[in-house]
């Protein structure tokens, strides 16, 4: 189980935009990711005020994060950057709310040279809250 010192040593990105608290079963073919929602995150008080709901894209970006993660991790890609190449299909189910925990699967259907494609889920216990295609260019 990677922690987030862990995660900070192969992808980029720090608080308050890193979006993974611990991920395993990294391997070239994907990853597993969780994120702990809490009520101290940094977009709580404006999405929305009476109801903290997590923006969708937050919930996307911390898809791409897992999958970064698993693209990152191997060693062509190590000390690289990989960013959205493309979002397609994306489909939210459930509302992700503070208290939440946010398992996040990211499996790599694809690769060739720079760009990766993989095939994203988020859930919250057995609840599908978001599903899609995400494409990644590694640079």
């Amino acid at each position: 189980m990677l922690d987030r010192d862990d995660i900070k040593a192969v992808i980029p990105h720090r608080e308050p935009f890193l979006l993974v608290d611990r991920a395993e079963d990294v391997s070239a073919e994907g990853a597993t990711g969780y994120l702990d929602v809490t009520s101290d995150m940094f977009w709580v008080p404006g999405h929305f005020p009476e109801y903290a709901v997590m923006p969708g894209v937050l919930i996307v970006e911390a898809c791409a994060q897992v999958g970064a993660i698993a693209l990152l991790s191997q060693e062509a890609n190590r000390g690289k950057i990989a960013f959205f190449g493309g979002i397609d299909k994306i489909r939210f189910k459930r509302q992700v709310v503070p208290g939440d925990t946010l398992n996040m699967t990211v499996r790599i259907t694809r690769s060739r040279g720079p760009i990766g494609f993989g095939e994203c889920e988020a859930r919250v216990g057995d609840e599908l809250a978001c599903a899609g295609e995400l494409m990644f260019a590694v640079k």
